[in-house]
């Protein structure tokens, strides 16, 4: 195994492109990338299991004749190199065809998570200005709420299928399988993303072609997928992790991904990672938290299968590494990205370092990751700041800014990340929260992740989210949502029990003062923790109480 220290210092730009492209950034395209170039007899690109058992496998080659005419399809369409093709698809073949024949003409794709109602379906729409959408049967109805929606392509539609709307399956097979892959640059772009943080609508972002060389590296040297490895990444190509990490990255290393189209569960995963002998798999803390609910039949079931694990959404906590450790013999290692940056900080598992429990890791080979304080000044260990991208020493680093707007993400030569973080002796950076959820209390300063790591230490919870609610006294107290596991009855007692659990553990001054038992955390679609809505929540209950004394 190589040495991570080597790896990060010998790091070469040109040389990297040269290793991982078949073409220049000069002349690049995405289809060729991440399926022409891997087309050979035999070899497989895609394992599929739909929501009712159905299967498939797709090889390279076909996927190259089928994006070909999916290709075919969108030029007759009025489709053109730069132009936005969107779609409103679950994880189906039918999607990776969609997605790579949209990138084989040269445009640009653009995904719409398939929980998104109208209006958010509108807002990316708008802005993206997509010549064609693709989309099945099951989300059709929900374009009729959109207006101006452009011109729709619906699998599954059969006799259903409304007027105006082109019949995937039955399209494709009027056209040919031959269509040359339009070049482009690697500054222009292939995918169009949208991020969205705790306020303001979604803001669009670029993703140029040269991005694929940072998400290729990802998976070689973070995720240390290899060519006997089966892979699954749980993450919805909905969503950045998904589409970055589950589709681009792992086809253009040339490696099979694999799709399941059902919703999470614990029975089902196990299932796909057993059926698929699946070795190396990607997934949120939030699906790591409900396989280890499952308790000693699902480690029973899932021990020694898996070689690699990673994590990424939110930070990793150690009574999560230890359980896999302990009960799956595999090492589970935290990732940590953004939208806006694809995955820079990882505990490596295809580099040799020390890794340092509960840290996020460190900077992927190709980026510099410094922890800034309030002015601008780069922190030594044990402070406390944010963190940043230095862009001057960061090759890989793609994003320039949001789509026709304004940034105060770039404050000289760094991009702000918004996440408070610590960096640790050994060069490692442990993620401390979201700049916004960090708890002010009697002078003290207390990270919402450290109090949530050690609840989740007790075997009561199963899942745990820590806001500041406003004090008079304190500014603000740690307040702790819990979610328990089963088995287990909220009572005063329990929420006794966890207060001094984590006093324990951790200190007087960052122990939950308040205990509230939930029956579930509002997240993300992606499994975000949203801690802001809490937060809102509380200080809403404060204002209605106020209120009501006044009107006494």
């Amino acid at each position: 195994m190589r040495q991570y220290a080597a790896a990060a210092a010998e790091f070469d730009y040109a040389a990297t492109a040269r290793s991982t492209l078949s073409g220049t950034l000069d002349a690049l395209n995405a289809c060729v990338e991440c399926c022409d170039r891997h087309a050979q007899p035999g070899r497989m690109a895609l394992y599929w299991e739909g929501r009712n058992g159905e299967r498939a496998e797709y090889s390279f080659a076909q996927l190259k004749a089928l994006s070909g005419r999916f290709a075919n399809l969108l030029h007759s369409l009025g489709v053109r190199p730069g132009d936005r093709v969107s779609g409103l698809l679950p994880r189906t073949p039918e999607l990776l065809i969609t997605i790579l024949g949209t990138w084989r003409l040269g445009a640009v794709y653009q995904p719409l998570f398939t929980a998104f109602g109208p209006k958010a379906i509108e807002h990316r729409l708008g802005i993206a200005g997509s010549r064609v959408l693709v989309t099945d049967s099951g989300n059709r109805a929900k374009l009729d709420e959109v207006p101006n929606a452009p011109r729709l392509i619906t699998v599954g539609a059969g006799q259903d299928r409304r007027a105006g709307d082109e019949d995937f399956w039955a399209a494709l097979q009027g056209q040919d399988e031959a269509f040359e892959p339009v070049m482009r640059r690697g500054d222009d772009p292939f995918l169009l993303m949208f991020t969205s943080g705790t306020t303001g609508l979604a803001k669009p972002l670029a993703v140029p072609l040269k991005a694929i060389l940072a998400f290729a590296g990802y998976l070689r040297d973070a995720v240390d997928l290899r060519p006997d490895d089966r892979f699954w990444n749980l993450a919805d190509p909905g969503w950045a992790y998904g589409l970055y990490y589950a589709v681009t990255g792992p086809l253009a290393l040339g490696h099979a991904t694999t799709f399941y189209e059902g919703a999470f569960t614990v029975e089902s995963t196990c299932r796909i990672i057993r059926q698929f002998g699946i070795t190396n798999l990607a997934g949120s803390p939030t699906a790591y938290r409900m396989l280890i609910a499952a308790g000693e039949a699902l480690a029973h079931e899932l021990k020694g299968c898996l070689r690699a694990v990673s994590s990424a959404g939110e930070a990793l906590t150690p009574e999560v590494i230890r359980w896999f450790a302990e009960h799956l013999q595999v090492t589970i290692h935290d990732h940590y990205g953004q939208t806006e940056l694809g995955m820079v900080l990882a505990n490596h598992h295809g580099l040799a370092h020390p890794v340092h429990l509960g840290a996020a890791g460190y900077a992927i080979p190709g980026h510099r990751v410094v922890v800034l304080g309030e002015q601008g000044e780069e922190l030594p260990p044990g402070q406390p700041g944010i963190l940043a991208m230095d862009r001057r020493r960061s090759p890989l680093m793609w994003f320039a800014g949001y789509q026709g707007m304004e940034t105060k993400a770039f404050v000289g030569d760094y991009y702000l990340s918004g996440d408070t973080v610590e960096l640790n002796p050994d060069g490692s950076i442990s993620f401390v929260g979201r700049s916004d959820d960090l708890i002010t209390t009697s002078g003290y300063r207390v990270g919402p992740f450290d109090v949530e790591s050690a609840l989740i230490e007790h075997p009561a919870v199963m899942e745990a989210a820590v806001i500041g609610k406003p004090d008079p006294e304190r500014t603000e107290l740690v307040k702790a949502f819990v979610v328990l596991c089963p088995g287990y009855g909220a009572s005063p007692a329990l929420a006794e029990e966890l207060q001094q659990y984590v006093r324990k553990r951790l200190s007087a001054h960052s122990y939950p003062r308040e205990v509230e038992f939930l029956a579930e955390l509002p997240k993300t679609p992606s499994g975000k923790i949203q801690r802001f809505l809490l937060r809102n929540q509380e200080i809403a209950k404060q204002r209605e109480a106020a209120e009501r004394a006044a009107a006494h």
